[in-house]
């Protein structure tokens, strides 16, 4: 048989231990790595691996020999409790030695957990699961989580469910961090918040969320933006430092402008615009935008992405102009229009 959608998020939380087997497939390692462990948790527990009611077979181990599967399916553990035969990697080339450990599995064996990369339709792994009356296929795909997804999240790290803005925010932070990234922050929060009794706060989330070269990228544009020419080279040499490209500055800086240029020409106003954003922004950064937005205006955000345009056909021509200079330059003269 084969899940998808809430039906499969449910089974993977909760799967059945009367089931001869699992296989869970996708294109991203990530993904399907997460839904493995927690579907391994459920079915044998915190303890699982130290008691030895978890075997643990490489696909390519498995090539070599075959007989390793069946050993670990029908072995006896020394401690009592479900046990789990679980198959890592596996690719097509093992349809039928795995048809075969199904079709010989019994009450009281180990259960078969099997994880592969992107499967098609017609995949023979695919269907030795999918077609067997007492197995299950679960493929993992790049849906962003759901609110749903999240809720839980917050309550496995001992979190109350926050605020709705909160939630928004996570959700925004969910879709643009791998999964066990988005995980790892939401425990780092948890632990952030242990003996604080207040509520969760945007604050508290990006206080814990991973910190990358466009926040650093950001921090240049804020010292653009609002005019602040003495303070750009040493930011800028920071930057460099880290290994940031002129050329990538330059995408970002465009990126940044472009947004602001789009809430600027909202006919609804700045609020407005920045609520249509999207990916939409939240808390003190909503505001830092609505605030650059008022002090640039319209027209000089146009000029200002004029610049930068130039700039980046500059950059990406074969001038022999020093690229870092380029920029640099720009940014001065986005820097000094900002004081006007």
């Amino acid at each position: 048989m084969k899940l998808a959608g809430d039906a499969a998020s449910g089974y993977l939380r909760k799967p059945d231990p009367a089931h001869a087997g699992l296989l869970i497939f996708g294109a991203d390692p990530m993904r399907v790595a997460t839904k493995r462990q927690e579907a391994i948790a459920a079915l044998v527990g915190p303890q699982g691996e130290e008691e030895m009611r978890l075997t643990r077979i490489n696909a390519a181990d498995l090539r070599k020999d075959p007989a390793r599967l069946d050993d670990a399916i029908k072995a006896q553990g020394f401690f009592p409790g479900h046990r789990v035969a679980f198959v890592e990697d596996a690719t097509d080339t093992l349809s039928k030695l795995v048809e075969a450990a199904l079709a010989e599995w019994r009450q009281g064996d180990a259960q078969l957990v099997v994880t592969a990369g992107q499967l098609t339709a017609k995949s023979p792994l695919r269907k030795v699961f999918e077609s067997h009356r007492n197995a299950m296929a679960i493929g993992i795909y790049d849906d962003p989580p759901s609110m749903s997804d999240i809720a839980r999240a917050l309550t496995e790290a001992g979190l109350d469910q926050p605020g709705r803005d909160v939630m928004d925010a996570l959700f925004a932070l969910a879709n643009t961090l791998e999964p066990g990234d988005f995980r790892q922050t939401v425990e780092k929060v948890g632990l952030y918040k242990q003996g604080d009794a207040t509520p969760l706060t945007i604050a508290d989330v990006m206080a814990n969320a991973p910190q990358s070269a466009e926040v650093d990228v950001d921090d240049v544009l804020d010292v653009v933006t609002a005019g602040q020419v003495d303070q750009l080279g040493p930011v800028l040499r920071g930057l460099y430092a880290q290994g940031v490209t002129p050329v990538t500055l330059c995408i970002g800086a465009m990126r940044h402008f472009r947004r602001l240029h789009v809430v600027a020409s909202d006919p609804g106003g700045a609020g407005a615009g920045v609520a249509r954003l999207r990916p939409p922004v939240f808390g003190p950064r909503r505001d830092k935008i609505a605030r650059q937005v008022s002090q640039w205006g319209r027209d000089r955000l146009e000029k200002a992405l004029t610049a930068l345009t130039d700039t980046d056909l500059q950059l990406r021509s074969a001038s022999t102009a020093p690229q870092a200079a380029l920029m640099e330059r720009t940014l001065i003269r986005l820097a000094m229009m900002a004081r006007r």
